[in-house]
Order: C-alpha cells, then structure tokens, then sequence
C-alpha cells in the first residue's frame, strides 16, 4: 500500500505555500515537502493538526492505495 495525499491540492485552495502550512504546524518546510511527495509518513497529531487547519477530516487528505 502506498501513502497519498492532497496536501498540495489543499493549500492551492487556500493560496497557502508549503512554509506558511509549515509555521502553522510547527514543522519544517522541508517535512511538508515530503509529506507532499511521498517521502514521509506524518504521525497522527501532524495529520490532525494539518486537517484542521483546512477544516477537513484526516481521511480527506491522507489515504492508501493499493498500489503493488
């Protein structure tokens, strides 16, 4: 199974860059980065605290594929 997300989708809507989610969250750009492009997995409260911040469920944003 592979990790998706629509983060980058997400901050297009709110015309959000990858450091202003970043701050918001109190991570490194670099961690959005990778979330973005499938290099990292985020732990349960980043993934929460990211879905809060565009008002939307963690499911909305991160979700597996089958993918073999």
């Amino acid at each position: 199974m592979a990790l998706y997300t629509k983060l980058k989708e997400y901050r297009a809507r709110y015309n959000m860059s990858q450091s202003d989610l970043a701050d918001l969250v109190n991570v490194r750009r670099e961690t959005i980065g990778n979330l973005e492009n499938g290099k990292y997995n985020p732990s349960l409260k980043l993934a929460m605290d990211i879905a809060k911040i565009f008002e939307t469920t963690v499911e909305e944003l991160f979700f597996f594929t089958d993918d073999e």
